[in-house]
């Protein structure tokens, strides 16, 4: 695979780096959209896309960092959302799980191609092309440096996947959870619409939520504000975000207690 271009380093704080080429975080969940995968497709899944997002994650993994991932399913419901107007809320939702997992699988092969190990995990029992959740064993898959990808959600129906990746951050005991959109970070407005919306570079937990800032939903946001976990939101369609993240570059938005 080649390496996307490189984009110019970020500045970077020197409290929050322990060394030069240290990581500032050894264990990290990546919260992963479905929309993410789809790269200009209206729906689906890009190769292209999701092998510049393999490279990124291989790329982390090399420095010594440990990475769970919890991945959505938006561009796999996205294409049957109209036929699903009107169904029973539970039951698209569950659709939505598999969609989840249909992009967990694709997430495993392309890391497979490209020689970095990982297991999928379920939170709904389909035990022939994933593992169950358990997380004593997803907590040793970690420790012994594989991927471990977390597929259908929390496995209940009224949960987003944004809560699954606060209530798996806790139970993997990830020192941050790293929300990649397609926005590096958080604004006043949307960036889009407005230019004068400006970037926070860090945020309460307190504050997203009064101010609706659509970070996370607000369950997500009070799960990590009462666990006291760390959130950043940043680019993953920036060329080397996630690695100046995880070695504490000033890239994205951090919220905080």
């Amino acid at each position: 695979m080649n390496p996307p271009t490189a984009a110019p380093l970020a500045s970077v704080a020197p409290a929050a780096v322990k060394a030069a080429d240290e990581p500032a975080y050894k264990r990290v969940l990546v919260k992963l959209s479905g929309e993410a995968l789809m790269g200009e497709s209206a729906y689906g899944i890009e190769r292209e896309t999701i092998d510049r997002i393999v490279f990124e994650i291989a790329e982390v993994l090399r420095a010594g960092v440990q990475i769970a991932i919890v991945i959505g399913g938006g561009n796999i419901f996205r294409g049957v959302a109209p036929g699903a107007a009107g169904m029973d809320r539970a039951t698209a939702d569950y659709m939505g799980m598999l969609a989840t997992l249909m992009n967990a699988l694709a997430l495993q092969d392309a890391l497979r191609r490209a020689g970095v190990e990982s297991r999928v995990q379920s939170a709904l029992r389909i035990d022939q092309v994933a593992e169950p959740y358990i997380r004593g064993r997803a907590l040793r898959h970690l420790e012994e440096g594989k991927v471990v990808i977390f597929a259908a959600g929390t496995g209940n129906p009224f949960f987003t996947t944004d809560t699954a990746a606060a209530l798996r951050g806790r139970e993997m005991g990830v020192d941050i959870v790293l929300k990649a959109t397609k926005v590096d970070g958080v604004y006043t407005a949307d960036p889009m619409k407005d230019a004068a919306a400006r970037r926070y570079p860090t945020l309460t937990f307190d504050e997203a939520i009064v101010k609706n800032l659509k970070v996370m939903d607000a369950t997500a946001l009070a799960l990590c504000r009462d666990q006291n976990m760390l959130l950043k939101v940043f680019s993953i369609f920036v060329p080397g975000a996630l690695k100046r993240v995880v070695m504490g570059g000033d890239e994205g938005t951090l919220v905080h207690c």
